[in-house]
């Protein structure tokens, strides 16, 4: 029986790779003529973002797409790339790179298996079917390979899925646990029906919210596919802008990335608009998976009360709903989520550190951490909005 052969390579550009084969092993599922589990994996989305500049030369996001080929045919790929900073990532290592510079080594560049400025769980190591393990080890082989080939001080993988956390442990790597919040559809009939779960305060508290919300003076819209045109974008671009020059100083992605999603990712957009006096106040943009809704930006030019919490989290409840969605997830942090309906859950990611002794204290380190974020989870979750009985039952 002859040895299989994988052959690992890496690509500065997604169109070396093409469509067809990514898409065969980021989302095979679309072949029933569906939409993606995962929107942000898909080719459209990852090459948008190298279209439009929002990664590659300059912004410390540089390109290095892997596959890994069986017999010529490509069974796997990642989204890889070299990291010069820490930013977009969302999984922060800061004082890992801070100790580790202290200590006479150089943390960046480093390695990253992620979707840039994307906090969504998904699958890494995007696999063809049938191809899910032995795939998902070449991928990892290579990268730790790549990383030590080239002195690289680490290899990291943010917000994989639990079972490729689960893999990534057996194949040597650290495993880290952090956390988000996010709503869960219980076969709600409406957003009727989901206030009937929380209990009597709460449920009159996200009333007075939306009602307030909703009392700013205008009207609020959720468009999505054909129904964004250009100006909506230009709109939401001035949000955007706000947003990102208030939290990262400078905003992730560039103005072309949103010409982009006009013309090729529409169909995957959900965007909340508010509109008073003839002009677009503030805005929400969602991504539309199978069966998540994925709440990734919000942006305003008028403050208005409760208006934030109207956009960006109870009209996303509305959306997946009257969708059929199964979950919201709004993203990073943010613990005033949990009394708007979205409850902590675990998020995972996997590291990989060349340095021995650095990787054991950095392991020692996890430890501790994941103790206290399942304490974290426990302990917010019994403060959820949820009457007792469901709390339960959601716990």
């Amino acid at each position: 029986m002859r040895e299989t052969q994988i052959e690992i390579q890496t690509h500065d550009r997604i169109e070396e790779i093409g469509a067809a084969l990514w898409d065969a092993c980021a989302c095979p599922e679309v072949t029933d003529g569906g939409r993606p589990f995962d929107p942000f994996t898909t080719y459209r989305f990852l090459e948008a973002l190298e279209a439009s500049g929002s990664v590659g030369r300059g912004s410390g996001w540089q390109p290095t797409y892997l596959t890994a080929r069986l017999d010529g045919e490509v069974i796997a790929c990642a989204p890889l790339y070299a990291k010069s900073h820490s930013q977009g990532e969302y999984i922060f290592d800061h004082n890992w790179a801070h100790a580790y510079e202290n200590a006479g080594g150089d943390y960046y560049p480093k390695l990253q298996i992620a979707v840039p400025f994307t906090p969504a769980t998904g699958r890494r190591f995007l696999t063809r079917p049938g191809f899910e393990e032995i795939g998902a080890s070449a991928l990892v082989q290579g990268a730790i390979k790549l990383a030590a080939n080239n002195g690289l001080s680490s290899l990291h993988v943010t917000f994989c899925t639990e079972d490729e956390a689960e893999a990534g442990v057996a194949m040597g790597l650290l495993r880290r646990q952090t956390q988000q919040f996010h709503w869960e559809n219980h076969s709600y009939a409406d957003f009727d029906g989901f206030l009937a779960a929380l209990s009597s305060r709460k449920r009159k508290t996200i009333r007075k919210e939306r009602a307030r919300a909703q009392g700013f003076g205008g009207t609020i819209r959720t468009l999505t596919g054909d129904a964004i045109e250009p100006e909506h974008w230009d709109a939401f671009w001035r949000f955007y802008q706000d947003t990102g020059a208030r939290k990262w100083g400078t905003p992730y992605l560039t103005r072309a990335f949103f010409d982009i999603a006009q013309e090729a990712l529409r169909d995957d957009i959900a965007l909340v608009l508010a509109e008073r006096d003839g002009r677009w106040v503030a805005g929400a943009l969602n991504f539309i998976g199978r069966e998540v809704l994925y709440g990734r930006y919000w942006g305003y030019i008028e403050d208005h009360p409760c208006l934030h919490f109207e956009a960006c989290y109870y009209q996303a409840i509305d959306f997946a709903i009257a969708h059929g969605l199964t979950r919201v997830e709004a993203g990073a942090q943010g613990e005033h989520k949990l009394a708007r309906g979205y409850l902590p859950v675990p998020c995972h990611s996997l590291h990989w550190v060349a340095d021995k002794g650095f990787s054991e204290a950095i392991s020692r380190y996890l430890e501790a951490e994941r103790r206290a974020i399942d304490e974290d989870i426990e302990i917010l979750t019994s403060y959820g909005p949820f009457r007792r009985s469901q709390q339960e039952e959601q716990q």
